[in-house]
C-alpha cells in the first residue's frame, strides 16, 4: 500500500524522477523520461504494479514486510541525495538512495551501510513495464539480472546473491559495521547492448560534487535560506536537461480530492509554470537554467505562436492526448488515473502574460539578446491584440464554459506593458503609441467590468460575484499599485471568503452552491492551493501587514514535510499534502515569498 504523499522523498537526474517512501519503498519511477511509463507504479496501484523495497528484514519468520518507516531520513546536506537510518535490535542501517545526472544510461542506485552492529537486510524488486500492465521477462546475462519488455530493458546489478520467486527479484544478507552493498537498477533500449557495469561509489562521489557546485551559484544568503535552497534544487530536479524543458511535477493522477477524480498528469512542461519557475531561478542566480529554457520555447513555439499551446512536452512536443490507464485502482481508490493532458487544448489567455514577463525578466537580468526571442515577443503581442477581449479557460483549467476571467485579463495587459518596455528601452522596435493604447483600453476593460463596487472587491470573472485567489496577482504584476483601495478590498475578501478554517486559501469556490452550478466544471472539492497561500503572504506584505504576512510564511513552511517538500494543495480536513508532489507551483512562490520578506526584513530571530 502506498504511503501518504508527504511520506515520499524525491530523488532524480534531471531527466526523470523516482519517489522513495519512508519504509525504503520506490513506489513511483518512469524511464527513460518524466513521461514516460513507469517501471515501478505501484503509488498508484498495488505492489503488483511495480515496486522497489529495500529495508531492514522483518523480525517475523515468513513476513515479507519490513520496518513500516525509517527512523530518520535527510538529504545529504545540500543534494538530492537521500539518506534513510533504521534502528534494529541488532544494530542501525543506512541507504543512500540517489540518481547521478546522467552520462549514459540512467540509473537508480542505492548503497547499503552498516553504522553499528549487525543488520539482516532484504531487497524486494518487482519491475512492471508500461504502468504496472506488463510482466518482463527476467532472466540473467553475464551474471547480471535483465528484464526485458517491448522497447525497454532494466539492468540490475548487485554483489548479494539474489534470487527469483513469484515474480520478484529478492536478496537476503546482511550489513556489518563499516560495510557498503550497493543495488543499481540500469535502463536502456532493449535492442542495444547492456550497459556498462556501474560504479556506485563513484557515481555518488560525482553526484554530490554536482549539487553542491550547483548550489554555490545561489545568491540568496536570507533568513530561510535552507527552505529556498531545497525549493530551488528541487525546481532544477524537475528541469528537464537535455532540452531545458521545466515538468510542472513528475508524477501522475496524484489526487486533488482522496478518492475523487480530480486526478491529472503533470509530467509537461506548462507555460505558465514554467516561465515562473524560470522568475524565481533568475532572481536567485541562475541564468543557464533561463537561456535553456528560452531556448526550449523558441523550440516548442517555432514558426506558429498564433497557435501557441498553453503545455508542450518536455521536448516541445504537441500532442498530448489524455487517456485512462482502466487497470490501476488509483491512489488510495482516487479513479481515474490520466496520462496525457487534454486541457493542452484549451485557450487560456494568461500564458501570454507570463511567458513575456519571464521574457522580460530575463532581458533585465542581462540574459544574452536573442533577436528571435525579441521577434516572438511581437508576434505574440500581435496576436494578442486581436484576441485578448475574448473568454477562455483561465488559469485554473477549468473544463466548464469559457468565460472572461479577470486574471486572464490582466496577465494580456502585462504582456502588452512589458513589451511596451522593451520598445521603449530601444531593444526592439513596434508601434508604441498603438499599443500604449491597448493597454489603456485593457486597464480600463478589467477596472470596470471586473471590479465589483459594492463589496470593493475585483471578481472571477466578468458579471460574476464570485472571487478568485488568482486576483491577488493583481498589486505583484504592477496592475495597480498594492495601497489602492480596489486592490486592498480583494485581498481582504479573499481573506474572508476562500480561507480555510486553518487559514489557508482556496482557488476558487468549486461547490455548487457557491452561486454558480460547476462553476469549473467537474466533481468534487480540492484542498487549498499553496501558491495562493503564498500570494496571500505577499500581497499582506506589499499591503504593509508585514507582521501577518510573515507568520502565514512560517505557517506555510510547517506545511512542508520533513525533507521540505511539498505537494500542490493542503487538505485542512484531513491535515495532509494532496496533489502532485513535488509541485513546482508550491515550490516557485515559496521562494518569492522568502525574498521579498527578507527585503523587508520581515522574520524572527
Amino acid at each position: 500500500m502506498a504511503g501518504r504523499i508527504e511520506d515520499y522523498a524525491l530523488i532524480g537526474d534531471m531527466q526523470t524522477a523516482a519517489l522513495v517512501c519512508r519504509d525504503g519503498t520506490v513506489d513511483w519511477l518512469c524511464l527513460p523520461r518524466f513521461d514516460s511509463p513507469a517501471v515501478f507504479a505501484g503509488l498508484l496501484g498495488t505492489e503488483e504494479h511495480g515496486f522497489w523495497r529495500l529495508g531492514p528484514a522483518a523480525e517475523a519468520e515468513g513476513e515479507e514486510a519490513v520496518s513500516p518507516a525509517s527512523d530518520r531520513r535527510r538529504y545529504r546536506g545540500d543534494s538530492l541525495i537521500l539518506e534513510s537510518e533504521w534502528d534494529t535490535p541488532g544494530g542501525t542501517v543506512r541507504v543512500i538512495d540517489f540518481m547521478p545526472p546522467r552520462d549514459g544510461a540512467p540509473q537508480l542506485i542505492r548503497i547499503v551501510e552498516g553504522v553499528s552492529g549487525k543488520v539482516a537486510m532484504r531487497s524486494s524488486l518487482r519491475m512492471r513495464f508500461s504502468y504496472g500492465w506488463v510482466v518482463p521477462w527476467v532472466h540473467q546475462v553475464d551474471g547480471r539480472t535483465a528484464a526485458v519488455a517491448g522497447p525497454d530493458s532494466v539492468w540490475f546489478d548487485t554483489t548479494a546473491e539474489t534470487h527469483g520467486e513469484d515474480l520478484t527479484t529478492y536478496s537476503d544478507f546482511t550489513v556489518e559495521e563499516g560495510q557498503r552493498i550497493a543495488f543499481t537498477m540500469s535502463w536502456q533500449p532493449s535492442h542495444h547492448e547492456q550497459p556498462p557495469l556501474p560504479e556506485p561509489e563513484n557515481s555518488l562521489t560525482a553526484t554530490a560534487d554536482f549539487w553542491r557546485e550547483w548550489v554555490e551559484q545561489c545568491t540568496y544568503h536570507g533568513p530561510y535560506r535552507d527552505a529556498v535552497v531545497r525549493s530551488l534544487i528541487t525546481l532544477k530536479a524537475l528541469t528537464y536537461a537535455p532540452t531545458g524543458g521545466i515538468v510542472a511535477a513528475p508524477t501522475t493522477s496524484l489526487p486533488e480530492d482522496i478518492g475523487g477524480s480530480r486526478n491529472w498528469d503533470y509530467r509537461f512542461t506548462w507555460l505558465r509554470d514554467a516561465a515562473i519557475t524560470l522568475s524565481s531561478l533568475l532572481r536567485t542566480g541562475y541564468r543557464e537554467e533561463a537561456r535553456a529554457w528560452r531556448e526550449w520555447l523558441l523550440r516548442a513555439v517555432a514558426g506558429d505562436p498564433e497557435n501557441l499551446q498553453i503545455m508542450y512536452g518536455i521536448a516541445g512536443e504537441r500532442e498530448l492526448g489524455e487517456n485512462e490507464l482502466t487497470w490501476l485502482p488509483g491512489y488510495e481508490n482516487s479513479k481515474p488515473v490520466r496520462v496525457g493532458n487534454g486541457a493542452a487544448d484549451q485557450l487560456q489567455l494568461d500564458v501570454y502574460g507570463e511567458v513575456i514577463e519571464a521574457l522580460h525578466l530575463a532581458h533585465m537580468t542581462g540574459l544574452a539578446r536573442n533577436d528571435y526571442a525579441s521577434l516572438l515577443q511581437i508576434k505574440l503581442i500581435r496576436w494578442v491584440e486581436k484576441h485578448w477581449d475574448e473568454p477562455d479557460e483561465g488559469i485554473w483549467e477549468v473544463r466548464g464554459p469559457r468565460r472572461h476571467f479577470v486574471h486572464s485579463k490582466v496577465m494580456t495587459w502585462v504582456a502588452v506593458d512589458r513589451t511596451i518596455k522593451l520598445m521603449e528601452s530601444g531593444d526592439v522596435e513596434g508601434p508604441l503609441e498603438e499599443w500604449k493604447e491597448l493597454r489603456d483600453t485593457i486597464h480600463r476593460d478589467v477596472c470596470e467590468k471586473g471590479y465589483d463596487p459594492e463589496r470593493n472587491t475585483f471578481t472571477q470573472s466578468y458579471g460574476s460575484k464570485e472571487l478568485d485567489a488568482s486576483l491577488l496577482l493583481i498589486p505583484q504584476m504592477g496592475f495597480l499599485p498594492p495601497d489602492d483601495k480596489r486592490v486592498i478590498g480583494t485581498i481582504e475578501a479573499i481573506q474572508r471568503e476562500l480561507a480555510t478554517p486553518d487559514g489557508f486559501i482556496l482557488r476558487y469556490p468549486t461547490s455548487a452552491d457557491a452561486g454558480e452550478e460547476n462553476l469549473d466544471g467537474l466533481e468534487g472539492d480540492e484542498g487549498a492551493f499553496l501558491a495562493c497561500s503564498f500570494w496571500l503572504a505577499d500581497d499582506l506584505a506589499m499591503i504593509g501587514r508585514v507582521e501577518e504576512a510573515r507568520k502565514l510564511f512560517e505557517k506555510l513552511l510547517s506545511l512542508r514535510n520533513d525533507l521540505g517538500l511539498l505537494a500542490e494543495e493542503w487538505d485542512s480536513k484531513a491535515g495532509r499534502q494532496v496533489g502532485n508532489f513535488p509541485q513546482a507551483f508550491s515550490h516557485v512562490p515559496l521562494i518569492d515569498t522568502a525574498l521579498r520578506l527578507t527585503a523587508s526584513g520581515a522574520y524572527g530571530g
